[in-house]
């Protein structure tokens, strides 16, 4: 037998006969995007601004600041403010219905005297801000050019896969009309832009100039607005949820600004240790910190200790979906919370609020820190950990108005003041005292720790 299989082996190498090849594994191509970025240009617009403003010595930069910044910041301190100058900005926008409103961010147009859209066939025009929403970083502006203009449909950001290609049009650094394309890289994405944070991260390429732009899918919706970056990465941008944006849209066209459902309540996350020493087996849900006198949450009997697990009927998984959901809830609902207490479920009913209408002693607190641009809070243990502050003490900077004075100051969320103009502060509470005292105009001195370095800056009250 085994002289017959030589035989047949020495044939078949005589007769040049040979086996298939192993099949190999396909590879998917990307997809072709060049129709489709050819149909969605023409609804992406070129936005430039112009401001007056007052050029002042610069500040001290943060741990790691360039040498040249700390140079300049040493010769000039002392000097004499000088005359206002002009100062331009880019971005990005995009058209949303065709007799000329546009979407873009809030941090593109704020502030600014003078606001000029450029559309992809070089025509240039003036546009009125319509309305804003500081808290998504929205803003709707309004164009007239007396003819229907291309729309870039709407999606549903909701319907997103991690894994999906998508892609940005924008005007990076100022170069019009470029495409950038990517995939979903995650979604949900907490960076501390403020109480809304839902972002959608993306490794499209998004560089300054690309806010405000369109974020699209394979259908050639939108699904994102394309809004910050990592100033220190590549391939990470963040876009917020065109879902998020339709919420809130009739209201700024109709109204110009947001009006948003309130509680009362500070919350924090549900560690695995917290919900093991509450009885509860997930660790999920919004761990009730405090509850705000005169509040709604008060009035319902929401109590320090409770765990909110689904409000108006939608689960919350994470604490950061409580506020998202509250605040996209109508004034006046009469919603149900379902909430952990004391090992045991409970039902309770609360009216939601309008956030804006808190008790006197809350929007006082809210108030100063709007003098500066900045929101501040208490530093918990688990915010400590967060921004590697473990045993410090101060008051925890947790929002920074874009193109606000503590902008300008080179704060960031996750900053603790631990000096208000040599004063020490130890809390929130100690801060928002001393902020009371302050007027229009006054320069404040901080003293700021950032993770593990100290840095003085100043900042202007408005």
């Amino acid at each position: 037998m085994q002289k017959f299989w030589r035989i047949t082996l020495v044939l078949a190498v005589l007769i040049g006969f040979s086996l298939p090849p192993a099949p190999q594994p396909a590879t998917a191509a990307p997809p072709d995007f060049t129709q489709l970025a050819q149909e969605l240009m023409p609804s992406v617009v070129n936005i430039s601004t112009s401001r007056t403003v007052q050029r002042r010595a610069p500040t001290m930069p943060g741990p790691g600041g360039d040498l040249f910044d700390e140079f300049f910041e040493r010769f000039f301190r002392g000097m004499p403010e000088q005359r206002p100058r002009p100062q331009q900005s880019l971005g990005s926008g995009f058209i949303i219905s065709a007799d000329g409103y546009i979407l873009t961010n809030d941090h593109v147009v704020n502030g600014a005297d003078e606001i000029r859209v450029r559309l992809a066939d070089g025509r240039a025009f003036d546009a009125e801000i319509k309305g804003t929403d500081s808290k998504l970083d929205l803003a709707l502006l309004k164009i007239e050019t007396g003819e229907n203009l291309p729309v870039a449909p709407l999606g549903d950001s909701d319907g997103l896969n991690i894994g999906e290609w998508v892609m940005a049009i924008g005007n990076p650094f100022g170069l019009n009309q470029t495409v950038t394309v990517g995939i979903v890289s995650a979604k949900g994405r907490v960076i501390g832009a403020g109480p809304y944070d839902d972002f959608i991260q993306t490794d499209a390429s998004i560089n300054p100039g690309n806010s405000g732009g369109p974020l699209f899918n394979m259908r050639g919706e939108v699904v994102g607005i394309n809004t910050a970056i990592v100033a220190h990465g590549q391939g990470i941008g963040f876009a917020i949820p065109i879902n998020a944006a339709q919420i809130v849209l009739p209201q700024l066209r109709e109204e110009g600004r947001v009006t948003r459902g309130y509680l009362g309540v500070q919350i924090q996350p549900v560690t695995d240790e917290l919900a093991a020493s509450f009885g509860l087996k997930e660790s999920r849900g919004a761990l009730v910190v405090d509850v705000l006198q005169g509040t709604p949450a008060e009035e319902a009997g929401v109590q320090r200790g409770d765990i909110i697990l689904e409000f108006d009927g939608k689960k919350i998984d994470s604490h950061n979906d409580l506020p998202r959901i509250v605040a996209a809830t109508p004034v006046g609902t009469q919603s149900r919370a379902k909430i952990w207490r004391e090992g045991k479920t409970r039902d309770i009913r609360i009216k939601v609020g309008r956030l804006g209408d808190e008790p006197p002693e809350v929007r006082a607190a809210v108030g100063e820190t709007a003098k500066l641009g900045l929101t501040l809070d208490e530093l918990t243990p688990e915010r400590a950990r967060s921004f590697g502050l473990e045993g410090k003490q101060g008051a925890l900077v947790t929002e920074v108005e874009p193109g606000g004075p503590a902008a300008a100051a080179n704060l960031r969320p996750g900053d603790l003041i631990v000096e208000i103009s040599g004063r020490t502060v130890t809390s929130s509470s100690e801060a928002q005292k001393i902020l009371e005292t302050i007027s229009k105009d006054q320069v404040l001195r901080l003293l700021v720790q950032r993770r593990d370095g100290l840095f003085y800056t100043t900042v202007k009250a408005r």
